[in-house]
């Protein structure tokens, strides 16, 4: 017979161990290598990358329509040379949407194939590209898999130069709801085409992000750490992007999640844009860095 005091005593071990396991595995993922995207600071790229250099991150993802590409274009050593005086890596550059117009593939290639030479002549390693969904009609069977193949046919392209394509997936793109996710990734070739994991957008398409990075264990080489919220309590609708920890995504679980796969690439975090007025980008990062820190995330 199992007494009440027998199987309380059980209860506390067994939510003992489940604590420490998950501590363990958010320590594993301490691995990873965090970084930090400069879109929350817009086009003032500079002030970017000092207040993520200042605030300890390791690491930064620029955006080419952000102008880090249209300043640096002739002389891309000196961006290499900045970020190495602020002991800051080139994680990734967002290269842009790719669109799947057949009309407009020589274009897409070109330009996604000219960022990725810049962002290896400035050090990076990964390029980011995110597909854009087909306007005024509903997405085909055909498009996942002209999605694939495109992808696949940049990743060679980009490894020829050195960099890493990764897909993005993203609301309102052709891959937004888990099932587009796939139908994508199972038309790319995973020689070629690596998966940038983004928990909130994920989330948002109707996804249960730590199951997904155990799914894709095999795809994922950079994560987008983040977090989303309803805009519903403030009568505006929609959703909105805030700092980690304050909106729905079980930020922690995905953490433990990339330790459970032993995850020791970049994880970098990111938030459009600040919602609370007065708060300043850098006030934001250190919010997000303070959560990290929290959670067994070592800098």
């Amino acid at each position: 017979m199992v007494t009440r005091r027998r199987f309380l005593s059980t209860a506390s071990l067994s939510s003992l161990a489940y604590i420490v396991g998950r501590g363990g595995d958010t320590a594993r993922a301490a691995g990873m290598q965090v970084g930090y995207a400069a879109i929350t600071w817009g086009a003032n790229v500079a002030q970017a990358i000092d207040d993520i250099a200042a605030v300890g991150f390791r690491g930064v993802q620029l955006r080419a329509g952000d102008g880090a590409v249209t300043r640096y274009a002739a002389n891309p050593s000196a961006l290499r040379d900045l970020l190495a005086e602020k002991r800051l890596a080139f994680a990734v550059l967002s290269s842009g949407n790719l669109s799947i117009d057949p009309a407009r593939e020589r274009e897409m290639l070109e330009t996604h194939t000219r960022n990725a030479r810049f962002l290896h002549d400035a050090g990076g390693k990964y390029l980011q590209v995110i597909d854009e969904r087909p306007k005024d009609r509903a997405v085909t069977a055909d498009d996942y898999r002209r999605t694939g193949r495109l992808l696949t046919e940049l990743g060679k392209r980009t490894a020829d130069v050195g960099v890493t394509t990764v897909y993005h997936h993203h609301m309102n793109s052709t891959g937004e709801k888990p099932a587009e996710v796939a139908a994508v990734l199972d038309a790319a070739d995973r020689k070629h085409v690596r998966l940038l994991f983004d928990i909130a957008h994920y989330q948002q398409g109707g996804g249960d992000p730590v199951a997904a990075i155990r799914k894709y264990r095999e795809w994922i080489d950079v994560v987008h750490l983040k977090d989303v919220r309803d805009k519903a309590a403030s009568g505006a609708g929609g959703y909105e992007f805030v700092e980690l920890g304050r909106g729905r995504v079980d930020v922690a679980g995905a953490l433990a999640a990339l330790g459970e796969i032993g995850f020791d690439k970049w994880a970098v975090v990111e938030l459009d844009r600040v919602v609370d007025p007065g708060r300043t980008p850098k006030e934001s990062a250190e919010i997000n860095k303070q959560y990290l820190t929290a959670h067994g995330i070592r800098f």
